[in-house]
């Protein structure tokens, strides 16, 4: 289960976040390269951008089950669906 409070400290703010048990076996930049990112380091993957859509939050929890190491969470907050998406933005 990922660890919320061992987060790769690339990690943008947000609901989405790869931990420290990360291998950085780069299947999650490779399928998700929009969300997804190799560290500078090449240690681990992080998450560089949240996902801005339903679509990029479907891809994000389908890597969630896929990771080997199982080091893609989220924290819970809520996330994006069609109807916030609809929702006009402010300046």
């Amino acid at each position: 289960m990922p660890d919320p409070q061992n987060r790769v400290a690339f990690n943008v703010p947000g609901r989405w976040y790869i931990d420290a048990s990360c291998v950085n076996c780069g299947l999650c930049p490779a399928e998700v390269p929009d969300v997804f990112r190799e560290t500078p380091d090449g240690i681990s993957s992080y998450v560089w951008r949240q996902p801005q859509s339903p679509q990029g939050e479907a891809a994000c929890e389908d890597m969630a089950g896929r990771c080997p190491t199982n080091s893609i969470g989220n924290d819970g907050a809520v996330a994006i669906t069609e109807d916030a998406a609809m929702l006009p933005r402010h300046a």
